[in-house]
């Protein structure tokens, strides 16, 4: 393949999440969060694994950083961990857990990696789930007050309000394999509204507070296609694909929910929608795979799957859910905040990890942004999901996303091929 270059000012990074990587789940005065609650629970998670030592990041920050600087990533996106700043999800802020993250941005402006900062990415406290969780609209506003403290104890340019909000709704709530594991399709959609609500209002605290700055969700995004070539299929992955994507975007980008996914609007208040419809300043991106269903509405798997059964191996798909954002909605900027793939790589006798899989995932998603962006998509930056093998939620640490290989055991790190096939992409802009 001839090399494909992307601009000069084009950011590329690397991303996690706290409850991932970062371990120390009872330490400076940290809160329960409902994934410890879940993790707990017998049969919920893969060999009973929970998020203790994850990558033991809160205290190997260091090394991690120096890490990133060995690999010259231009930009790191992390979550905050919410029961860190409020254990209760409520009140005073816990100073211990702020001055963690201050470490962590210094640390990173001071090696010339830009920090992007998650404020939610599914650790919400059980303090909080007690009172009825994302199914409460209170939990939206208590966010708010969050996102508020966070604001002013970070001196971060970008922003990301709720990652992935469609996974919370379809796994947390309709399917239960996630946290807080119930299984109703009704209380998933009060959960969705209210997630939304709560990405408007902490958008809007943002804006009204902190003038240049830049704030957006992050959405994974599933193009979705029939699977034959028949009027009912066709009908099938249209309904899909308001499930998948129109469901988050209608609201955030044009105030109003598609039409046929909501019958119950009992629950959305006056002044929800424009709450929702707060302008955003970019738009994350996530994606992993595409979805086909066929006439009968099911999901049909036509593309190479590896370590996740769910991910099908599709780069078209992330040229083509791209310029359907174009096509569709008011342009923002774009950043893609994850992509990538697990793999089940492990070290060689000789310590190598050639993750060759990964490699050949990431050439050919770099190669359909690289065409989406010709195509005029505007896309500032790319993060590969993720630095550093960790906690997978409901599969614990049986699939490694990470370009970083982490032996759980000693915490080891291992550079694997994927990493610094990465390190070159990043070097000279092209991708080979």
């Amino acid at each position: 393949m001839n090399a494909l270059r992307f601009p000069s000012d084009f950011v590329w990074g690397a991303a996690t999440s706290a409850y991932q990587i970062e371990g120390a789940t009872k330490e400076d005065g940290r809160g329960v969060s409902i994934w410890d609650t879940f993790a707990a629970t017998p049969g919920k998670v893969r060999n009973g694994d929970t998020g203790d030592p994850g990558a033991d990041h809160y205290h190997r920050y260091e090394q991690d950083l120096d890490l990133m600087r060995d690999l010259e990533l231009r930009s790191y996106r992390f979550s905050v961990a919410w029961p860190r700043i409020q254990p209760t999800g409520k009140g005073a802020p816990n100073q211990k857990g702020l001055d963690f993250y201050r470490r962590l941005v210094d640390g990173l402006v001071e090696r010339g990696i830009r920090p992007m900062v998650t404020l939610f990415h599914w650790d919400l406290p059980q303090a909080l789930q007690d009172e009825g969780g994302w199914e409460s609209r209170e939990t939206a506003h208590r966010f708010a007050d969050y996102a508020e403290i966070v604001f002013g104890a970070l001196h971060v340019r970008d922003w990301l309000t709720i990652n992935e909000p469609k996974t919370v709704v379809e796994c947390g709530y309709k399917t239960g394999v996630h946290a807080p594991g119930v299984a109703d399709w009704d209380r998933a959609l009060v959960a969705c509204h209210h997630l939304l609500l709560a990405h408007g209002l902490a958008s809007r605290v943002l804006h009204e507070q902190y003038a240049g700055r830049r704030i957006g969700p992050a959405l994974n995004l599933h193009p979705t296609y029939p699977a034959e070539d028949t009027p009912e299929a066709r009908t099938a992955a249209w309904h899909q694909d308001g499930l998948e994507n129109r469901l988050y975007l209608d609201p955030i980008f044009k105030g109003a929910y598609p039409e046929g996914i909501l019958t119950d609007r009992s629950h959305i208040h006056e002044g929800d929608l424009a709450a929702i419809s707060e302008p955003v300043d970019l738009l994350a991106v996530q994606y992993y795979t595409p979805v086909f269903v066929g006439s009968d509405g099911e999901r049909v798997i036509k593309h190479p799957v590896r370590a996740a059964s769910w991910l099908e191996d599709y780069p078209d798909g992330f040229h083509d859910i791209l310029v359907q954002v174009k096509r569709d909605y008011p342009e923002v900027p774009l950043v893609i905040t994850e992509n990538g793939l697990a793999t089940d790589d492990e070290p060689g006798q000789d310590g190598r990890v050639a993750d060759l899989d990964r490699i050949s995932y990431l050439r050919g998603h770099l190669a359909a942004l690289h065409r989406a962006m010709k195509a005029g998509v505007r896309v500032e930056g790319y993060h590969v999901w993720s630095l550093l093998d960790n906690y997978e939620w409901a599969e614990g640490y049986a699939q490694r996303f990470g370009v970083v290989h982490v032996d759980f055991a000693t915490q080891h790190r291992t550079l694997k091929d994927s990493a610094l096939w990465y390190r070159d992409v990043i070097k000279t802009g092209e991708v080979r």
